[in-house]
This record gives C-alpha cells, structure tokens and sequence, in this order.
C-alpha cells in the first residue's frame, strides 16, 4: 500500500513539527508558502511522486539528486531562477517533469540526460535558446516550450523519435529546422504567436500529423501542401 501525504492548500510556511514518514512513496506540498523545505524530504529515498508547486521556493537542494524512485516530479509556479545539475540523476524519473512559470533564463543542460521521460513542461520561463543535443531526451513523448522567448531550435529536434505533441505557442521563433520532419510520432504541432515567415516543407514527412495549429504569424507565407494537409484529415489552424 502506498504511503500518502497530502498537505496540498494548507497556508504552510514552513515543514516544521511535520513528520515525514521513511516510508513516504507520494508526497504533495501543493500551493502552499513554503519558501524552503527541510533536508529531511531528500533523503526519502522510496519517494515516487513529489509535488512542491505553487509554492515560493527560489532553489532546489543538490541532494534531490538522491531521489532514484521518483517518477513524478513537479516544481512549477515556484521562483526558481536555476535547477541543480543532479536533476539529471533522477533515472527513476519517467512518467512526469514540470518546471514551467518560474524564472529559469536557459535550459538546464541535466536534463537532456533523463532518458525514460516521457512528459516535460518547461514553459512561462525567460529561455531563449536550448542546447545543441537534445537526443538524450529519447523517450519524450510530450515536450512543452511555450512562452520562453525562444529564437531558434536546434536540429536535434529531430531526434526526438517518440515525440507526439510538441507546443512552441509565444515565442520569437522565425524558421524552424528541416528535422522537424523526422518526428514521425508527431500529432500535434503548436507554433502559435512566433515570428515564422515560412516553414520546412519536411513538415509534409509527418503522417501522424493531426493538429498543425499556425495562428498568430502574421508573416507567414503559406505553402501550397497546406491544403494536401487538411485534405488527408490534419487540422491545420490558420
């Protein structure tokens, strides 16, 4: 039987007289005040889900990288301006990452390293560029990078073999790289409120493609695969 704590929406300020169980499997902290959390909570070693959002953390301890068992890890809606490199440690970390609405200013390079991840948010950052190899990311599924002020992606994009959504709305992208086109698992492709002025015709490889959603580019030029796109049963938004 899993061991729950669930203290989500409880005005607390700090961890302090909270016995933490050596037992803990699940662990929610959610929208609370916590501007820090006791060192305790990283040597909790059988912890599979920890949600510490919405809270008002401005760092996270290098000894989360203990944590093997953890699964499910979400730190969003914090005030985080970096993430420790052992992040990247996490091995056990594969359904669930979310780092989104802090004030990260790059992508941090640890977690190009978290190989059996199928899900990441990391948007409502302040982010302009991401690493050159992203391949390590092999088992992404979903990968959310919306409102960072992106300027480019990197062709390494196109490694992403497992990638069914991939959501770029509001950022200041204004070409894409042509191994976009080699995410033959894609569905959904988001490139709402960039800059974009044309777009790879690689684009026409993704036969899985569903939603193609191009709102909110004023100078795009369209191309004429446009229509063999909407023909085949592919919402494309305009």
């Amino acid at each position: 039987m899993t061991t729950r704590l669930e203290l989500g929406g409880q005005g607390l300020t700090s961890l302090s007289g909270i016995s933490l169980p050596a037992t803990l499997e699940y662990l929610d902290l959610y929208d609370n005040r916590l501007t820090s959390v006791p060192d305790e909570l990283w040597s909790l070693s059988g912890l599979r889900v920890l949600n510490l959002a919405t809270n008002r953390l401005t760092s996270v301890s290098s000894a989360i990288g203990a944590l093997r068992n953890l699964h499910t890890l979400d730190l969003g809606h914090n005030e985080l301006s970096t993430l420790p490199d052992e992040l990247g440690e996490l091995s056990g970390l594969t359904e669930y990452l979310y780092v989104s609405d802090n004030r990260l200013t790059e992508f941090p390079a640890a977690l190009c390293s978290l190989g059996r991840l199928k899900y990441l948010g990391c948007t409502d950052n302040r982010i302009p560029t991401l690493p050159e190899d992203l391949s390590g990311l092999a088992s992404l599924r979903e990968f959310r990078l919306y409102g960072n002020g992106l300027t480019g992606i990197p062709e390494s994009m196109g490694t992403l073999s497992a990638l069914r959504e991939l959501h770029l709305r509001k950022n200041l992208l204004t070409s894409l790289p042509s191994s976009i086109g080699d995410l033959s698992e894609l569905r959904q492709l988001d490139l709402r409120e960039n800059r974009l002025t044309s777009l790879p015709e690689s684009i026409t490889r993704l036969s899985k493609l569903d939603k193609l959603d191009l709102r909110w580019n004023k100078e795009l030029r369209e191309p004429p695969w446009l229509a063999d796109f909407e023909a085949r049963g592919c919402m494309v938004l305009r």
